[in-house]
C-alpha cells in the first residue's frame, strides 16, 4: 500500500475515534459557501449527497455546484476519505454509472484560491479548503477536524 494511502487510512481512523492520539495535531477542513447565502450550517449527510449530485437543488430549488481540488491534490484526497471512505479513484466506478444515467460529477478546480474565488462569485456553490485558507469572501458551514499530515 502506497504511504500515503496508508496515512489517510490510519489518518481516518484517528478522526473515527477523536484526534488525541499522539503524533497528530488538529487541523481543519472547511465546506464553505458564498457569503450572503442564507445558510448559516450544513449537515455532514446533506453535503455528503450534494457531492454524490444525489442532492441537486437546496431547500429553496436552487441547484447546488459542487467543487472538488484535482483527485491528486492532497486535501481532495483527505475529504473523498472523510466523507466516503474512500479515496477519488475508487469512485471512478460510482462516477461512470452517473455519467451514464446523465449526472456529472462536481466541477473540478486546480487550487484552493480557485475554490475561494469561484464559491464567492457562484451562488449554490460549495467547496471545501483548510481551515487556516478562509477568508472573508466566504463563509463557513461546517467543520470537519483532520490529522495533519507531517
Amino acid at each position: 500500500m502506497p504511504a500515503f494511502r496508508l496515512f489517510v487510512l490510519t489518518a481516518v481512523a484517528v478522526c473515527s475515534f477523536g484526534l488525541s492520539q499522539a503524533g497528530f495535531a488538529e487541523e481543519a477542513l472547511a465546506i464553505i459557501t458564498k457569503r450572503d447565502s442564507a445558510l448559516s450550517s450544513l449537515p455532514l449527510e446533506t453535503i455528503k449527497l450534494v457531492y454524490l449530485r444525489k442532492l441537486l437543488l437546496d431547500d429553496n430549488n436552487n441547484r447546488w455546484i459542487p467543487l472538488n481540488l484535482s483527485s491528486t491534490h492532497e486535501l481532495r484526497q483527505i475529504f473523498s476519505l472523510l466523507m466516503f471512505k474512500k479515496l477519488p479513484e475508487d469512485l471512478e466506478e460510482y462516477w461512470n454509472e452517473q455519467y451514464f444515467q446523465g449526472v456529472s460529477p462536481p466541477q473540478v478546480l486546480a487550487s484552493e484560491e480557485a475554490v475561494l474565488r469561484f464559491v464567492a462569485m457562484t451562488p449554490g456553490a460549495l467547496g471545501y479548503v483548510r481551515m487556516q485558507n478562509v477568508d472573508d469572501r466566504v463563509k463557513v458551514l461546517k467543520t470537519i477536524a483532520i490529522p495533519e499530515h507531517k
